[in-house]
């Protein structure tokens, strides 16, 4: 494995009485796909959430490229976030705005650009995501996979070095889940960002996983690649591998 592009050494999180991260280390690899599965409520968002410094561990620290999250300054820490996008679970569009300005809300907000460089980058983003003809359209008149794009495009607009996925295919049907992770491989093989996401459907996101980090009670107990995850004997991933008789794992109800 080549030198990590970011590294959790040690890291610990608890809301009140309840610890959800209890020594997290794992690294993350420049320009691949890295998928964090685990229990429902495991806090794999919250492992994200590390990540992109949207919350503060309590132990431990977030590295990129050796120098740790919690060290920098704030113009560090700024200039790391405007190269990182984060796609929430939710997609958290807004209702209130078309496609196009979906999309072109991170560039306005976060970036000092001339409206000609937002439309520029918006319009050929749209055309990239196969969105083109949706663009006058507002959320509520699209489909649950085409907001699955927009929020893609959006998140990809600002050209980020890391994308964060949370639950990306949540709410899709088997056709729709396997539209979305191909366009994740695709994305992230045309673009070149390093990728980490958060999922649920299991075995089906290795087909695009380079490596798979199993999260349970806290810590990392499983990591490897994807054809790894596939062949190990481990009896928690054996069990979300779906094998009868495995280890004692209530799924998702």
């Amino acid at each position: 494995m080549s030198e990590p592009l970011i590294e959790l050494r040690g890291l610990k999180k608890s809301f009140g009485d309840h610890v959800v991260l209890a020594g997290v280390d794992l690294a993350i690899a420049p320009n691949g796909l890295t998928v964090v599965i685990g229990k429902s409520g495991g806090g794999k968002s919250v492992l994200l959430k590390h990540i992109i410094g949207l919350v503060t561990p309590d132990a431990g620290d977030v590295y990129f490229e050796g120098k740790g999250l919690t060290t920098m300054g704030r113009a560090e820490r700024r200039a790391l976030k405007s190269g990182m996008s984060y796609m929430f679970q939710g997609m958290a569009l807004f209702d209130s705005l078309n496609v196009f300005d979906n999309i072109a809300l991170p560039l306005r907000e976060r970036f000092r650009l001339k409206e000609s460089e937002v439309r520029s980058r918006v319009s050929r983003k749209l055309e990239e995501l196969e969105l083109s003809d949706a663009s006058g359209a507002f959320v509520s008149q699209i489909s649950g996979g085409m907001r699955k794009r927009v929020a893609l495009a959006r998140a990809l607009v600002t050209e980020p070095r890391i994308m964060l996925f949370d639950e990306p295919t949540t709410g899709l049907d088997p056709l729709r889940k396997r539209a979305v992770f191909a366009l994740v491989d695709e994305s992230r093989k045309r673009f070149g960002f390093t990728a980490v996401m958060v999922s649920h459907d299991i075995p089906e996101v290795f087909s695009i996983a380079d490596n798979v980090a199993l999260l349970d009670e806290g810590r990392i107990v499983f990591f490897g690649t994807s054809q790894e995850a596939r062949e190990t004997d481990h009896p928690l991933m054996r069990a979300f591998m779906g094998e009868p008789g495995s280890a004692a794992y209530v799924p998702e109800s």
